[in-house]
């Protein structure tokens, strides 16, 4: 039995009697799609893959009641690919989300594998939800480790209180050589106004230099906004990236294998628009983002993007996307999904996600 059968057996076994003693829930999401890139050095492609709109995932939540109003809450959340039955993230049995704390009238701490503050921010910007092929991690940058997640992180996150509330998170670099590499910053302010909301992330991630040189740090800020008009939902955000590490995008080597440009840029604003007109069973998506290189080789990039999905039920819905990237000046910019990176600076989905 290798480990992460193994694993699974164990949690199982751990899981059964606590069933019984408080809330523990199971839930999921299976997604396919038949995906046409092209655009590509090595020319088009066509593939049926998973989690083009929102990973494929199986996921475990619960809590305990303590009293006095204090519980405690745990996730672990597996990504999956159900083309192949791979496990996604790198192969990390639980590389979504692992975490577990405490909630209370304090707020709630929680410590573990998480969601930058930062990128929370950027997904509510994103009409697409930061997903199909109209992702906006192509061009948007994101924080994190694999964009978007924090290892080793205590978070803390206060009651809301007239409308807003504040996050915190922090992860240390774990280092026994007192370098600095892998730690990470992150923060938001959220805040709810009638039909506004608005999210500020800011998130710092540092690296260590080469021999001799101080440790290099990366930073990200972004001001996201949705606004319902009542028939349709206005999406916007601008974010400011600087430093080494500041554009952390998908590259040849993370686990989802998308290139980059040839030379990442160190300095960059960032900024999408975008519409949600939902309708009875049926959602137009718009969105156009584009990429402001500010360094030397002034590499910036465009992508617009439509999309329609048809809910077939709460749960079940069906969806076509294109998405198109104008590359300038040798950028390198590909269309990837929530779950992929991409071949080529254009690419059409036609799928379906089930959530249970």
């Amino acid at each position: 039995m290798n480990a992460a059968k193994l694993a699974c057996a164990w949690l199982a076994l751990a899981i059964a009697p606590a069933i019984a003693q408080d809330t523990i829930t199971m839930y999921g999401v299976v997604d396919m799609a038949l995906v046409r890139e092209a655009g590509g050095k090595n020319g088009s492609l066509t593939k049926l893959t998973s989690g083009v709109p929102m990973g494929s995932r199986i996921g475990i939540m619960g809590s305990e009641q303590l009293g006095n109003g204090l519980k405690a809450v745990f996730v672990l959340e597996n990504g999956f690919q159900a083309d192949t039955g791979e496990v996604g993230q790198g192969g990390l049995l639980f590389g979504r989300q692992a975490y577990v704390g405490l909630q209370g009238r304090f707020g709630s701490v929680l410590v573990g594998r998480q969601y930058t503050p930062h990128y929370q921010a950027v997904v509510i910007a994103d009409p697409f939800g930061s997903g199909y092929v109209a992702d906006s991690k192509n061009l948007f940058a994101t924080s994190g480790n694999a964009f978007s997640r924090m290892d080793n992180t205590v978070k803390y996150i206060t009651p809301t209180m007239a409308g807003a509330s504040v996050e915190l998170a922090v992860a240390p670099g774990e280092s026994n050589a007192g370098r600095a590499g892998g730690r990470q910053l992150g923060a938001a302010v959220d805040v709810r106004r009638g039909r506004l909301r608005m999210r500020f992330g800011y998130h710092a991630r540092t690296e260590d230099g080469a021999p001799g040189h101080a440790a290099d740090t990366g930073r990200n800020t972004v001001l996201a906004a949705v606004y319902d008009v009542g028939v349709a939902r206005v999406h916007g955000a601008y974010g400011r990236n600087r430093g080494p590490n500041s554009a952390v995008l998908r590259h040849t080597a993370n686990p989802y294998g998308q290139p980059q440009p040839a030379t990442a840029s160190t300095d960059s604003a960032d900024a999408m628009l975008g519409i949600l007109l939902p309708f009875g069973q049926h959602a137009l998506m718009l969105s156009v983002i584009r990429k402001d290189d500010r360094g030397a080789l002034d590499q910036d990039a465009r992508q617009t993007a439509v999309g329609y999905r048809y809910a077939l039920s709460q749960r079940t819905e069906l969806y076509a996307v294109h998405a198109h990237i104008d590359n300038r000046h040798g950028a390198a910019y590909t269309v990837g999904n929530a779950s992929e990176g991409g071949s080529g600076d254009r690419a059409t989905s036609l799928g379906m996600r089930h959530a249970f």
